[in-house]
């Protein structure tokens, strides 16, 4: 059991099993992932990787000089793309770099974890140069502090304000409506008002599907962030530090309002962070939590009793996030199925990465499996993010195209990596005999290699 402790620490809890780590582990799982709860989350440490100021501050000035360029007759519109692209680049190889090296690939996947909860993606406007600093400035210094430190953090995060259009809403009754005349005559029609951030921040950041809110709470909620805006755009939007967070007093919709059957006093853009800390301490958002975590770790179908203690710790220790994955570790339902959770293609490629040593070399096109194998780094498609069930990743096609890129991996490394010596390093107590014996038998180091890669043990975590 201990064994199997170690192996489901490192390839479920962790990004996969290096060599050496199993052992180094020592049949102690539970604390080998406590110890990495202990100390500030690391910071990535890469001098090409610009703050959202600056890649807004920068993209805000190119837009304007497209602009300017179409009225001249002139076509500027590659600029911004051929602006934003080689900052993703830098920023998903960094991160990728950081998983492949980890020493505490616990606290990665967290990260990676909440990064998809509050997933902002790069097919819309901006976000290419922003996801990886959001990432960075919004998620990865709070994964060890409080949920709703976490939760204030994310949605005033310029990226999430943009990808969710919160900095073009405004209040049907705010000054800046009644100058644009915006307010029309005979009623209070939410005219401005741009529900999208609102709505999910109730309906996949806190509360969830189902979690008590109606669709007045919707609207309410997201006329109590009118104002919520980004410094340095265009038009309307071009006063504040370009690139920044901006409340507009002139865009705020004025007046008390009632979220949830709570009223909140009109107090600028405290009245939007009071609703977001109630909406952190509520229950519905403590089993929305705690089933998404339960979820990722344990299962994709989890036991009710384990999303009910863990949602029990989420509230008892008021959003405390260290408490609820000291609670996860604790619980007997994570370690109890091997093997419970397919691997998606960014925990395959990760995986293949720490468990062959492979360097992550930004010359050689790094994120280029990523997008072989359905998962681009940031690129979810919509704010729900990436889904968490087998179901979803587990199709013959996308099965296929794994064992044609392990199969070309083994080639390219040839007989520099012991596909024999290496099963019981990465897979540890789940080594099946049945693999084992394949791999030793395989005609090639290449077919071994593949062999490997394409093991059920290690599809799966």
């Amino acid at each position: 059991m201990q064994q199997l402790g170690s192996t489901i620490a490192a390839n479920r809890f962790g990004l996969g099993a290096r060599p050496g780590e199993l052992a180094s582990i020592g049949g102690d799982g539970r604390g080998w992932l406590r110890a990495q709860l202990r100390g500030a989350p690391p910071a990535i440490a890469n001098a090409q990787l610009a703050s959202s100021a600056q890649v807004l501050g920068e993209a805000f000035a190119l837009q304007r000089e497209i602009q300017q360029a179409r009225r001249s007759g002139n076509d500027g519109q590659q600029k911004l793309p051929q602006f934003l692209q080689p900052i993703y680049k830098n920023e998903a190889t960094a991160r990728f770099q950081q998983a492949v090296m980890a020493d505490r690939p616990f606290l990665e996947r967290l990260t990676q974890f909440w990064t998809n909860h509050f997933a902002v993606s790069i097919d819309k406007q901006f976000m290419a140069g922003l996801a990886g600093s959001f990432e960075r400035e919004a998620i990865r210094p709070y994964v060890l502090g409080n949920f709703g430190d976490l939760l204030v953090a994310a949605e005033m995060h310029p990226a999430m304000l943009l990808y969710l259009d919160n900095h073009l809403s405004v209040g049907p009754h705010s000054p800046a409506a009644i100058r644009a005349g915006l307010r029309q005559r005979g009623g209070n029609r939410t005219i401005g008002i741009n529900e999208n951030l609102g709505r999910e921040i109730l309906e996949l950041h806190t509360l969830g599907v189902g979690g008590g809110y109606t669709q007045y709470d919707v609207t309410t909620f997201a006329t109590v962030i009118t104002g919520w805006s980004v410094g340095g755009g265009n038009g309307l939007f071009a006063s504040g530090p370009p690139g920044r967070f901006v409340f507009r007093p002139d865009n705020h919709e004025p007046g008390p309002k009632t979220v949830l059957g709570r009223r909140y006093a009109d107090k600028g853009y405290e009245q939007g962070v009071e609703v977001l800390n109630d909406l952190a301490q509520h229950p519905s958002t403590a089993h929305h939590i705690a089933t998404k975590l339960a979820r990722h770790f344990i299962a994709d179908d989890p036991p009710p009793a384990a999303v009910a203690r863990l949602a029990q710790a989420f509230t008892e220790f008021g959003g405390n996030l260290p408490a609820v994955y000291r609670t996860l570790i604790d619980m007997p339902e994570a370690w109890q199925q091997p093997l419970a959770k397919y691997k998606t293609p960014a925990d395959f490629i990760v995986s293949s990465y720490r468990g062959l040593s492979l360097p992550v070399d930004a010359a050689h096109g790094p994120l280029a499996p990523f997008e072989l194998l359905g998962q681009r780094t940031w690129q979810p498609g919509s704010p729900a993010g990436w889904p968490d069930r087998s179901a979803d990743w587990d199709g013959a096609s996308a099965l296929l195209k794994r064992l044609e890129w392990g199969d070309a991996l083994g080639g390219r490394l040839g007989s520099r990596r012991n596909a024999a010596e290496l099963a019981p390093q990465l897979l540890g107590a789940n080594l099946t005999d049945a693999t084992g014996t394949a791999i030793a038998r395989a005609a090639s180091a290449q077919q071994a290699m593949a062999l490997l890669l394409a093991a059920p043990e290690f599809m799966r975590r």
